[in-house]
């Protein structure tokens, strides 16, 4: 029988409106203020910028199949429709006339609820004003629940899991390694989560009681306990003003945790907490209030959606920028599904995950810990560093398990192109490798045609500045600049999403081109440099078993985590300088004045010594002159032999510059920077000036 007109357009019209409620994730927009960014600076053809700050409030379905993922979900309250709801922090840059947004949302994804793109891309806030002349709309969110308030951190207030019967109860494991130098007075009191500023989950009063302690000097040393009655955990429950101000119906904002132990640590040793908590929070749902959001400001969504101006949003692409912990979230987020929305639809068209390593996290666990990491010295077994470790699909040989990066958002037809950026200290500390070798480290993997990658060579974590110190470190840390890398990359990925237009082929080493290989100093060829110790030790993750809930349901129920057989990493090659070979290296790297590694030594009198400074690198310099070159018996070239003067050291920095544009992954106006920077820095080491 034919419908009648009338019903079949309002069956349309209700499917329409059920779609709308379906994908509006986000409920509303809690705008708090409206500024001039930068004093209403103007930033070139895209004119001034204007800075919004609120907060965002969600509701989402755990019925809807995109939220299945979420660990503990099931568990969250729920509103008269059934809904989990949470809040978090908004920032966003945007130009005030919206017609100047180039298109594209730049979500970057806040470190420890800092923002990192204005220092990454700008130099600063608002530096060289880098994305704002390009016309990027700047986008920052809370996603981190285990933060405490205060220094404009970005912050999630995530939903806390119960049951009928009462909280939810688990084991906790909190790693702590102190600074200073041996010697000096000890600490007596750290913070439980490593890093100030976070909270930790409240023990039980069984928890309490049995909480134990242990330390060691090395991550494989024998566990020493510490007796119960030698030290003592406080709770502080703390307000936006610092102030103890804790209401039982309100656990989402975690307490913070301190140990104190009477006798000291130990700079360098490694200690371990252990308890009984209750409470988790749903940490998962910070995948979701990404997602959200930047659904919302693709398809203007929302009320009172900040975006949205008659009707219509200006962005019509999204990509994801994240560095260190927050490229992770961004690998773990495609990984999990996340990239569609409720509606099934695209969230990021292209994610640029930076100094990740090859790294997921403890992001969508219960009693997740998400600012934990894994490293070579501390927190070597945490599952950060865990299958699958490519975007391509792959076998896990000691898990059995075939999985890839990008598995699910394959078969949901959401894959975004990717970029991901390292430096060579990943390779070291971060198992940066694993992200295009197998498992074993046996062969070379083939990149999805949809992935790009890039390893700056004789780069550390964050470059040090200049002139640099050794810090922890036997040798000064690493210089060597990748950021002028990431401007151009950025542009390129953008044009790849809007346009269409391949990027620059990625760059890295393999064992094909035998320019991948083991990590012991015979292997690489790192020449041997008087007095410079190489490392004898490298961050290999092992396959960890937490127990038997841990992959179907993100639950650990055995901490410490027992350690079967380990991922086989591999590092770069040498040239006979020390630098490596087969990277996207720094111009500074590439006409080097020194050797620059992914890797640092600490020092005797910061404790564990010889083990690899955390995320940190080296650099040596040169001998100045021939002379000074065999008075110690460096088998480097000196600075004399290589370049004689300042004038044929800067003409072949600018070859290498002008080449590094040719191909795509330099701007002119870095190498222009460049150029004078490094004049004066060569000055500054050989005492030249230009008529000598």
């Amino acid at each position: 029988m034919p419908q009648k007109p009338w019903l079949t357009s309002a069956v349309l019209l209700l499917c329409v409106c059920l779609s709308h409620r379906a994908s509006a994730e986000v409920t509303r927009f809690e705008i708090l203020s409206h500024e001039p960014f930068a004093g209403g600076q103007a930033f070139g053809e895209v004119g001034p910028y204007e800075r919004i700050t609120g907060k965002i409030h969600y509701a989402i379905d755990p019925a809807v199949p995109q939220n299945k993922a979420i660990v503990d979900l099931q568990y969250a309250p729920r509103n008269a429709q059934g809904e989990v709801e949470f809040t978090a922090d908004l920032m966003l840059l945007v130009p005030t006339d919206r017609s100047k947004a180039n298109g594209a949302v730049l979500y970057d994804v806040n470190n420890r609820g800092n923002k990192l793109a204005l220092s990454f891309f700008n130099s600063g806030d608002p530096g060289t004003g880098f994305l704002m002349r390009h016309g990027f709309t700047v986008v920052w969110s809370g996603w981190d629940g285990e933060l405490l308030p205060g220094g404009d951190r970005l912050r999630l207030r995530a939903p806390v899991a119960k049951t009928q019967d009462g909280p939810i109860k688990g084991l906790v494991r909190c790693e702590l390694v102190p600074g200073g130098k041996v010697g000096d007075p000890k600490p007596t009191r750290l913070t439980v989560t490593h890093w100030e500023n976070h909270g930790s989950y409240r023990q039980t009063a069984a928890g309490l009681k049995a909480a134990t302690l242990t330390h060691r000097v090395y991550p494989a040393d024998a566990r020493e306990p510490i007796p119960r009655d030698k030290f003592r955990i406080r709770v502080t429950d703390i307000n936006s003003g610092g102030q103890p101000d804790f209401q039982s119906n309100d656990l989402s904002q975690l307490p913070k945790v301190e140990l104190e132990y009477p006798a000291g640590f130990e700079p360098g040793q490694i200690y371990e907490l252990i308890y009984e908590a209750q409470d988790p929070l749903v940490h998962g749902v910070g995948f979701a209030a990404v997602r959200d959001l930047v659904s919302a400001f693709r398809f203007g969504t929302g009320q009172n959606n900040p975006l949205v101006a008659a009707g219509k949003t200006p962005i019509t692409r999204a990509l994801g920028f994240g560095v260190s912990q927050s490229g992770r979230f961004l690998r773990e987020f495609v990984y999990s599904g996340f990239n569609a929305d409720e509606s099934g639809r695209m969230v990021f068209d292209g994610i640029m995950p930076h100094v990740s390593g090859s790294g997921l996290g403890s992001f969508n666990v219960r009693f997740a810990q998400p600012t934990r990491h894994c490293n070579q010295h501390d927190h070597h077994d945490y599952p950060g560093d865990r299958f699958p470790f490519a975007y391509s699909t792959e076998t896990d040989p000691l898990s059995g398990r075939t999985d890839g990066i990008l598995e699910k958002s394959a078969q949901s037809g959401t894959m975004p192109r990717v970029m991901q950026t390292q430096s060579a200290g990943e390779y070291w500390t971060r198992s940066g490798s694993l992200t295009h070798t197998d498992p074993l480290g046996q062969r070379d993997l083939v990149l999805p045609e949809n992935v790009r990658l890039y390893l700056f060579g004789g780069t550390q974590h964050g470059p040090a500045g200049w002139p640099p110190s050794a810090g922890v470190g036997q040798t000064l840390a690493n210089p060597g600049d990748y950021k002028p890398y990431l401007r151009s990359l950025l542009l390129a990925l953008d044009r790849w999403v809007k346009d269409g237009v391949a990027p620059p082929p990625s760059v890295y080493p393999t064992i094909a081109a035998k320019n991948l290989v083991v990590w012991d100093q015979e292997s690489t060829a790192f020449p041997r440099i008087p007095h410079i110790n190489y490392p004898k030790i490298i961050q290999q993750p092992s396959l960890l078993d937490f127990g038997p809930r841990w992959v179907s349901e993100g639950i650990a129920d055995v901490q410490p985590p027992a350690a079967g057989s380990h991922y086989v990493v591999l590092v770069p090659r040498c040239a006979p300088d020390g630098n490596e070979l087969g990277c996207l290296s720094p111009p500074e790297v590439a006409v080097p004045m020194g050797t620059h590694t992914g890797w640092n030594l600490r020092r005797a009198e910061f404790g564990a010594v010889n083990d690899l400074v955390s995320l940190g690198g080296s650099y040596i310099p040169f001998a100045v002159t021939k002379a000074q070159r065999d008075s110690t018996g460096d088998p480097r070239l000196s600075l004399e032999e290589r370049y004689g003067d300042v004038a044929t050291y800067l003409q072949q920095l600018r070859k290498q510059c002008e080449q590094l544009e040719a191909t795509g992954y330099l701007l002119k106006e870095d190498t222009d920077r460049l150029m004078q920077q490094q004049e004066q820095r060569f000055k500054t080491v050989v005492g030249m000036t230009n008529d000598k």
